[in-house]
């Protein structure tokens, strides 16, 4: 078979780089970001191909990957290709990464539709894609879903990428869904927001701010302040789109404990969430709410920050709940 060109198959694309990979953040406005978000957005987080096949027994990949240093260590799973199907894992496989190497999936009965998971580390492209014995078609398009936030949104201590909450969510509701999380950064940062108002969307999520906690310090006035001037500016190129503001999750240790600016977890919150509402109160009926306190447990949570696969479902399943009526 003839192999196929991926970009008619690949969900979760924001933007492209120069030579046409997709990134996470305008490749030509990069200045203006902090490096740290810069960096995250380089990698492939939540980029999929999904397609429907016709009389295929297997999906042939062809693609190319940063090749590790010498000594540098690579965990298998961390380099996996995963094929779902109907809301489950159907199969996967490990590879190693390689300049320029072919991944294949055995494709059960049925034809679909599917949904194939690349590795997201190692900053993977796909080159190309085709069936064996059979012929792939794209899958129809949902409703494209722009997920901004920290590393949370970008699945950290999920197993696999799937299991992430945004993608999780996604799946739930038939979403094309882009993410646009920024692990070590999402502290509010304006151009961002400016970057989000240019991508088309129908309906976006912002989860941002527990990093406002630690890595760069806010206050609660400072961060009420900046999430009123966040939204603001994102409502400037998506005036009535459905938006839901997810403040941050249980962090046992920052909930009572003040920053460096005096402010604990709960209060820059609480400043999150009455800057959001208030909106909705001039008139935003589109705006939404969803308080992150109680959505997970202590025993949800891998590292006291970061959800477990069980948290980030749970965090999906109420994400889905506050998004459905919406979408």
């Amino acid at each position: 078979m003839t192999w196929l060109d991926p970009d008619p198959f690949l969900r979760g694309v924001a933007w492209r780089d120069a030579k046409g990979a997709p990134v996470r953040a305008d490749p030509d406005d990069l200045a203006r970001l902090p490096w740290d978000t810069a960096e995250r957005a380089g990698l492939p987080i939540g980029v999929r191909l999904e397609f429907t096949a016709a009389g295929a027994s297997a999906v042939e990949i062809h693609y190319r990957a940063e090749v590790p240093a010498p000594g540098e260590e690579m965990r298998s799973l961390a380099h996996t290709f995963a094929l779902w199907a109907d809301g489950r894992l159907v199969h996967e496989t490990a590879v190693t990464p390689a300049e320029e190497a072919v991944a294949v999936l055995e494709l059960p009965p049925g034809g679909g539709p599917f949904t194939l998971h690349p590795p997201q580390d190692r900053a993977p492209r796909v080159l190309a894609l085709r069936g064996v014995g059979g012929t792939l078609t794209p899958a129809p398009r949902g409703p494209r879903w722009l997920v901004h936030g920290d590393s949370i949104t970008e699945g950290w201590w999920s197993t696999r990428p799937a299991h992430a909450w945004p993608a999780v969510a996604g799946r739930a509701l038939g979403l094309d869904t882009v993410n646009l999380g920024y692990a070590g950064a999402a502290r509010g940062e304006l151009a961002v927001a400016e970057q989000l108002a240019t991508l088309p969307a129908d309906v976006l999520t912002l989860a941002f701010g527990t990093n406002c906690w630690s890595a760069v310090p806010s206050s609660a006035t400072l961060l009420y302040e900046t999430t009123r001037a966040f939204l603001a500016l994102v409502r400037r190129g998506h005036p009535r789109t459905p938006l839901l503001l997810l403040s941050p999750l249980l962090r046992p240790a920052a909930e009572r404990t003040p920053n460096a600016l005096g402010a604990t977890l709960g209060a820059l919150r609480s400043a999150m969430e009455a800057a959001a509402r208030n909106r909705v109160a001039d008139g935003d009926s589109r705006l939404h709410v969803l308080s992150g306190r109680d959505l997970v447990t202590e025993d949800d949570l891998a590292d006291g920050l970061h959800p477990n696969d069980g948290g980030h479902a749970k965090v999906a399943a109420a994400v889905a709940e506050a998004l459905g009526p919406h979408v």
